[in-house]
């Protein structure tokens, strides 16, 4: 399964969700692989360079960076983009795509700034 743009129906107020979807579980175990959100956070700023976003995570390998910006890429969330200039820069930015997971990524970030505790 891959990410593509769907035409939705809109739902209607008091309708039942399906106890299994497979495009939602397909989602969800995207963005919620490890540092892929935190990446995500970071680019929902702006364009990054490899560095930056190295920088702007915390205990993230780049290694690790390198294996999700490319999943990333693959579903259609980033570009990469390298400079024609000296030195070479590699640029990641989201596409219209990863953009429109913009709204969900804040509201996450706003909802764990209330109920997730990270001193426990």
């Amino acid at each position: 399964m891959h990410l593509r743009e769907t035409p939705v129906q809109p739902a209607e107020h008091g309708d039942d969700l399906s106890p299994f979807c497979p495009r939602f579980q397909y989602a969800i175990e995207l963005i919620g692989r490890r540092w892929v959100g935190a990446v995500l956070r970071v680019l929902v700023a702006g364009p990054a360079r490899f560095n930056e976003l190295l920088a702007a995570v915390p205990n993230l390998s780049d290694r690790l960076l390198t294996e999700r910006l490319r999943e990333l890429e693959r579903e259609g969330l980033v570009t990469r983009t390298v400079s024609s200039d000296r030195p070479i820069r590699v640029t990641y930015e989201l596409t219209d795509c990863g953009r429109s997971l913009s709204e969900i990524i804040c509201t996450v970030g706003t909802w764990s700034e209330r109920w997730v505790d990270v001193t426990a």
